[in-house]
């Protein structure tokens, strides 16, 4: 059944997009993640223009997470203060973010910055997840796993205008906290992600969070940072399609609710290597969209486009 997306101006099968949607869904319940840096590359194959998909999909990852965070709510594992903080630094990254890609949009080089972005930071996390699940794997082997190790003390502790946070645990400099959440309010803006996929790690090995609070902290924040990107977009670029957002929030929701519960049940070591190779196989695939000559030289564009 395919529809038409009025302002990605293309047909596309709504079962896919529910599928797709649903897919995500489950990936940001199980590790925190909103799930952009795969929906949006994936929305680029099925045909998507990228400034559309980036503001788009920031629209779905406000659902998917906020349907996870609600079960991380039941559990008490979510650090509102510590995520209030991460919040400050967030919506201010998003605004300069979209400053950036409405710059970049009016040269005509938005796509090209979009995919490189993709290409780089999806290579490296892929990468690093890889290693890192496989090391995991050979430690289970052996018999057990040890729990992650926290920072104890460290220039993070040094810094100045320190704040107690009682559900970590942790008394600590906001400093880190806000910087952490300006990197990823811009990432969110310009590449259409929540930035799970980087706050998750920098809270358990340099802010020095449990991991217990981690998913759901992230999860909190990253519902603000994108509905404040998407209206930014939606109000500045005017590239959200609604269409594609319902389809899109539909199978977000439910996925997540899917993902949270297979989260909490199983060990993920198994199903992080698997998501890292399929990381690095979408990263691939954008690589060579870019190094190979396409098959149309040339296109006709509007707004500065070329």
């Amino acid at each position: 059944m395919h529809i038409y997306l009025p302002i990605a101006e293309v047909s596309v099968n709504a079962f896919l997009l529910l599928g797709l949607g649903g897919m995500v869904g489950i990936l940001s319940g199980m590790f925190g993640v909103g799930g952009g840096f795969l929906m949006t590359p994936l929305l680029f194959f099925i045909g998507i223009p990228p400034a559309v998909a980036v503001a788009t999909e920031a629209n779905q990852i406000v659902a998917s997470s906020f349907s996870g965070v609600l079960a991380h709510f039941r559990r008490r594992t979510v650090d509102l203060k510590m995520g209030t903080v991460l919040l400050v630094g967030g919506l201010a990254g998003a605004a300069l973010g979209v400053v950036v890609f409405n710059y970049l949009k009016s040269l005509g080089q938005v796509d090209l910055l979009v995919k490189l972005c993709y290409v780089v930071f999806l290579g490296i996390i892929g990468s690093l997840m890889f290693v890192e699940s496989l090391n995991a794997i050979r430690k289970t082997r052996k018999g057990g796993t040890p729990p992650p190790k926290r920072r104890q003390r460290g220039w993070v502790h040094a810094m100045p205008f320190k704040m107690r946070f009682r559900t970590s645990g942790l008394y600590i400099s906001v400093i880190p906290p806000v910087i952490v959440g300006l990197f990823v309010g811009v990432l969110s803006a310009i590449m259409g992600v929540g930035g799970g996929f980087i706050m998750v790690p920098a809270m358990i090995y340099l802010l020095g969070m449990p991991t217990k609070v981690v998913v759901g902290t992230s999860l909190f924040q990253i519902i603000f940072v994108t509905a404040f990107t998407t209206m930014l977009h939606a109000t500045t670029n005017y590239t959200v399609d609604v269409v594609l957002a319902v389809l899109l929030l539909v199978g977000g929701v439910v996925g997540a609710q899917v993902g949270t519960v297979i989260g909490a049940r199983m060990p993920a070591e198994q199903l992080r290597v698997l998501l890292a190779a399929l990381v690095l196989v979408v990263c691939g695939k954008l690589a060579l969209d870019l190094l190979l000559q396409p098959s149309e030289l040339y296109s006709l564009g509007t707004d500065g486009g070329h």
